[in-house]
This record gives C-alpha cells, structure tokens and sequence, in this order.
C-alpha cells in the first residue's frame, strides 16, 4: 500500500533519508549482467534492507531535457561524456510503465517512491505513482513547470542549488500561489562532486530563518567521508531530510557513483543521525531525573563553622557552605541569618528548618 513516509516523518520531526538512485540501476545492470529493471528493484531492496525511508529515480528524455550542443558541468575525470544530451541519451529507456513497476515494487517492501520530472509528460503520468514531487534545482528558474507540478497540489521538495534568495522566493510564491501544501528546500551545491570547502552548511540555517513555513533540508553531492560529519552536520543545523545520491558500487566509473552512499554507507548514517538524536536530547531547560542523586550531593548546604547555643541569634560569620545540598541552599542564607537556633547546634552540622526558629 501506498504510504507518504516523508510527509508524516516530516510532521512528526523525524530524520529523513533518501536515496537518489536517479538513474545509476544501468551500470548496476551492466556490472551484474542483469536487467535494468532488475539492477533498479535491486537497489529499491537494498535501500530498504539498509533503512533508507524513500527512493528517488530521475525521469526523463534527452531529446527534451537538452539540447544537443549542451556542455557537460560535471568533474570531466569522474564523468567524461562531453556533452548534457550525449549522457542523459544513454539513461532514459524507463517510461511510465517501468515507473509504475517500480512504483508497486516500493510499496511492496514498504519503501517510499518518487522520481524527478523533468517534462511536462513525465509529470503527469508519475503524478498517480508519487505522494511528493520532487523539483531539481536545475529547474528552479522554470517557473511555468514548477507552478504546472505544484497545481497537482502535492507536496513539493524543491532543491535551491546554484541559486540566489530573489530567485528561491519567485519559486516559492509560484508553488503557494496555486498549492497550499507545506514546501520542503533543500539546501544544495552544483558540483559533482561537491568539495567540502564549498558545502556551505551554514546555508541550512539561512534557509530556515529565510523562509520558517517551510521544511528545509539538505541534497548532498559531496563524497563519503569516514564518519559522515557532512550529513551529520547538515542534520545538526537543521535538515530534517537528507537526499544522497545511491549506488552498490562506488567504485564504478562515470554519472553518479563516485559521490554516492552505499547501502553500508546509509546504514552507518541512520546510525550516527540515531547517536545525535540520543545525544541531543529534547532541549527541555530542568534538570534530569538521572541528575537527582548528583544534585543532592554534589550542590551545598548552609553549614555551621562552630558551636551555638539554643536561642542565639545566628550570624552570617557562624555558616559557610558545604556538601552534600541535604539542607538549607545558600541561596536561602538571607531567610538564616537573624533566626534563633531552636536548639544547641554542633560545629560542622548541616543546618535544616527544624533547627530554627
């Protein structure tokens, strides 16, 4: 059954993690000898075994997403294909038949579809196949099919890379103006791959004051790093969704497996977002029940410095302060000082209320 895992992880301030497979199942295929559906269902199975909440695909045809003079703008050494039509002719065999195939094969192991449109058709017959839209930052200036998509009146994740804040507001307006769905941006930088000196995270940050209807997150195109403190980061500065481009192999020469997680990779993610959310509690300012025999003995009590007898009038030179905090808090020492000791009281005795008139 179709299920919007985003959207209610998301309503529930739940960590998010998608792995965009985009179209990297056809050198799976080619390694594994296998078919492209076959090396597509086999990564959708991987990511769900390894945790990933949703799977990402790239919908599209190169004859209308480029034209055919159009330059590459990717690391040439990762990805040698000259030109934008030449590579994308090479990964768009899928059609809306395929998609619904993988579409029933998600909500069979009860992992989250989407792909990005990137035409008007590819829109529409994805539209019955999707709980979200997910909009490129590549098309984050194509007002007219951003507003075509947002009149589905889905919610809409919409990356913001290469772009300027005039320019991320116009595509904000245009998805309210016709949706009322809250949108979610992600924060993304257009190098493939991406070097850490130009994350930026701090963006993250911008973004959510910028813009605070709206869910942000983070698209990330840098390589894994041991340890992960780019997403961990991200996740830390407020990316509640993360997407992460997705291979079995990242070894594998050209497109998107050389800045891509694998399924060890996400496996170790989810469990370090899980050590954050432990070690960063609820934010909630009173002290932990776990702290209740520390802040007994380790705070202090008002403590006498010598002997004094029934009914003298007690003086700040006759305290001090001392563990364990058992007694009067210092900070009481105002509502002490002046009162009648009740009886004799020793040296060194931790005073309480009963000992005062």
């Amino acid at each position: 059954m179709s299920k919007n895992i985003i959207v209610d992880r998301l309503k529930e301030g739940k960590f998010t993690l998608i792995a965009e497979i985009g179209v990297n199942y056809y050198d799976i295929a080619t390694e594994k000898g296998i078919s492209n559906m076959d090396a597509a269902k086999l990564m959708i199975k991987e990511a769900a075994e390894a945790g990933i909440h949703a799977v990402k695909f790239q919908t599209y045809k190169a004859g209308t997403l480029a034209a055919k003079a159009s330059p590459a703008y990717w690391d040439r050494t990762e990805e040698p294909t000259g030109s934008q039509y030449e590579l994308f002719q090479k990964f768009d065999s899928f059609g809306e038949k395929e998609y619904r195939e993988l579409k029933e094969y998600s909500d069979s192991i009860g992992i989250e579809f989407l792909s990005t449109a990137f035409d008007f058709e590819s829109a529409d017959y994805l539209d019955p196949l999707m709980e979200v839209y997910k909009i490129s930052s590549s098309d984050l200036s194509n007002l007219p099919f951003i507003e075509y998509q947002a009149r589905k009146n889905k919610p809409i994740l919409l990356s913001v890379g290469a772009s300027n804040l005039d320019e991320i507001h116009r595509a904000v307006d245009c998805i309210h103006s016709v949706n009322d769905k809250k949108v979610t941006l992600l924060h993304c930088v257009l190098e493939y791959p991406t070097p850490l000196k130009d994350a930026n995270l701090l963006k993250i940050e911008s973004l959510k004051k910028e813009f605070p209807d709206c869910y942000i997150g983070y698209s990330d195109h840098t390589k894994p790093q041991p340890g992960f403190d780019v997403l961990k980061t991200a996740y830390n500065l407020g990316a509640v969704v993360i997407e992460k481009h997705f291979t079995l192999n990242k070894s594998l020469v050209g497109n998107d497996h050389y800045h891509a997680m694998d399924p060890e990779d996400a496996r170790d993610i989810l469990d370090g977002i899980a050590l954050l959310d432990k070690i960063r509690g609820n934010g909630e300012l009173k002290a932990l029940e776990t702290e209740s025999a520390a802040r007994a003995n380790a705070r202090r009590s008002i403590v006498t410095t010598c002997d004094i007898k029934a009914g003298t009038v007690i003086t700040k030179e006759m305290l001090t302060f001392k563990r364990p905090g058992t007694g009067i808090s210092p900070s009481d020492i105002d509502k002490v000082v002046g009162r009648k000791a009740a009886a004799d009281i020793s040296e060194d005795t931790i005073l309480t209320q009963d000992m005062l008139d």
